[in-house]
């Protein structure tokens, strides 16, 4: 049968088509990548080879493969966790040193943990450093385009607007607000011994204190209680559990029926509480409109500067998605890495008692009058072993210079913090203890290198929030230990797991008693 001769030149133009699409997509992607790998290993970075489509992507799996093959959960509770989380960070960094580089299908990675780059890292203030563009899309529906995920003069304009509000003695002056916010806790712990007969309970704590975390930050930053606040924190927290269940880090994309099924859920939770947090917007802004001599909270000074940027500027700024965007990010930093700290805080200090104690005296020595701005600065807090953050991530959104290192455009960096927290040549051999002494005369004097000690980041993206989440961990623990004694139950398992945050995967599970 004779092909018409409109089909011959359609079937002709359809395979020109691809052949340019081919060629656009190698110039574009293979032969940018080839040549930012090669412009790395001339300045002498090594790394693991590739194959040709998925880069390292198959034996990073079967690394983390092994390694969870080889887990052993046991009533050893073992602080250097990285080998069972990142298993394929560890193994590179024992081949190639502190600076590697790797690759995730098409997609250039530069591993960072030597401390005079991560030192380089800290004072570097250009906007042309930003958060990997490819893994904060998938955080879009969770984090929109607030300050967390966003970059350049977008992310300048809103850490310009939101920083002011945490500024220390702003922190401080909600400590009251902290402390209310945590009494229910300690009575329904107190209610819990009671209920056994007075001598002690077993409670998961990480349960407890999301909860608590969650109603410092409705009230202290939005006006409200956690009970009108929460239907957002629950919606938030699925949507975190839909987004880890792909992988963030290496930008993998599932396909098929229920790659869709997730994608919609995502959408429809992510409309769902966009109109929460609006609504929540509207409510509190009548509220004060009714009593003129309310206190401003976050939510309203956000809300002013925002229409303030907004008239002065000709972009296209807008201040509800400013607010609803920077919201679900205070929500999120605020309410889950703040709680999961202050969970790992009680489970060191449940295993470490004398801690407790020694705690427990500073806070009746300095704190008689009850916990205040002024007395908060004589208790001491680590954030060294258990960061809630992972790493540093950062993209090359144009060229940059990093001490000797040019990095490409394009070019994505990681520093591993839990890997650079316990690095015996910087703390010493016991790197992977619990020593909170090491502190007593700050970090300079506990660390060979300062700069290695970024429980909250580096640089200019240093999380905003630092100030505002360190007086709500002192205050809070302050409050428990002063009420309660307690150890680690039998039945706690030791297993951290990355679920944006490094967080234990079983719970923290607890036996607390009354002093």
């Amino acid at each position: 049968m004779e092909v018409s001769l409109p089909m011959r030149i359609m079937s002709s133009l359809f395979l020109v088509g691809l052949v340019c699409f081919i060629i656009h997509l190698y110039r574009t992607i293979l032969l940018r990548s080839q040549r930012m790998k090669r412009k790395l290993r001339m300045q002498g970075i090594k790394g693991p080879s590739p194959s040709f489509l998925y880069g390292n992507l198959s034996e990073m799996q079967e690394i983390q493969s092994r390694a969870m093959k080889a887990e052993n959960h046991g009533d050893i509770v073992a602080h250097d966790y990285t080998s069972s989380i990142f298993p394929y960070f560890e193994h590179w960094r024992k081949q190639y040193g502190l600076i590697y580089t790797y690759s995730t299908g098409f997609r250039q990675h530069l591993y960072v943990n030597d401390p005079e780059m991560v030192k380089e890292m800290n004072l570097s203030l250009s906007l042309d450093f930003g958060k990997p563009t490819y893994m904060t899309k998938r955080l879009g529906p969770m984090l929109g385009n607030g300050i967390i995920r966003s970059n350049g003069h977008v992310w300048a304009q809103q850490r310009k607007i939101i920083a002011p509000e945490f500024f220390m003695d702003k922190a401080k002056g909600m400590v009251e607000l902290m402390v209310e916010s945590a009494q229910p806790l300690l009575r329904k712990w107190e209610q819990y011994i009671e209920a056994l007969g007075g001598s002690q309970a077993e409670i998961r704590v990480d349960e407890d204190l999301r909860g608590l975390s969650a109603d410092v930050i409705a009230r202290a930053c939005f006006g409200s209680s956690y009970l009108k606040g929460n239907e957002i924190f629950s919606k938030l927290r699925t949507l975190q559990t839909l987004i880890t269940k792909q992988s963030i880090l290496f930008g993998i994309t599932s396909f098929g029926f229920f790659a869709n099924k997730n994608h919609k859920m995502k959408k429809s939770l992510e409309t769902e509480i966009d109109s929460l947090i609006w609504e929540t917007v509207k409510e509190r802004e009548k509220q004060c409109l009714d009593k003129r001599n309310t206190d401003k909270d976050l939510m309203q000074q956000l809300l002013e500067e925002a229409l303030n940027n907004s008239n002065s500027s000709n972009s296209n700024f807008s201040p509800k998605r400013f607010i609803i965007d920077n919201c679900k990010n205070i929500y999120f930093a605020g309410h889950e890495a703040t709680s999961t700290a202050a969970t790992w805080c009680m489970m060191l200090l449940a295993l470490y008692p004398d801690w407790q104690s020694r705690i427990r005296e500073e806070v009746t020595q300095f704190c008689n009058d009850g916990l205040d701005a002024n007395s908060l600065s004589n208790l001491k807090t680590a954030l060294r072993l258990y960061p809630p953050g992972a790493f540093v991530s950062r993209e090359a959104l144009e060229q940059v210079q990093i001490g000797k290192i040019t990095v490409p455009k394009g070019v994505c960096i990681w520093t591993l913090i839990p890997t650079l927290h316990r690095d015996p040549n910087l703390w010493g051999p016991d790197a992977n203890e619990f020593r909170p002494e090491r502190f007593a005369d700050g970090v300079s004097k506990a660390c060979k290198f300062a700069q290695a000690y970024i429980p909250f980041g580096v640089g200019t993206r240093l999380c905003v929030g630092r100030n505002f989440a360190m007086v709500e961990l002192k205050v809070v623990l302050s409050l428990i230990v002063s009420q309660f004694t307690f150890s680690l139950s039998p039945n706690y398992q030791h297993s951290p797991a990355f679920r944006m945050i490094v967080e234990p995967e079983h719970g923290v599970q607890i036996l607390i008693r009354k002093v």
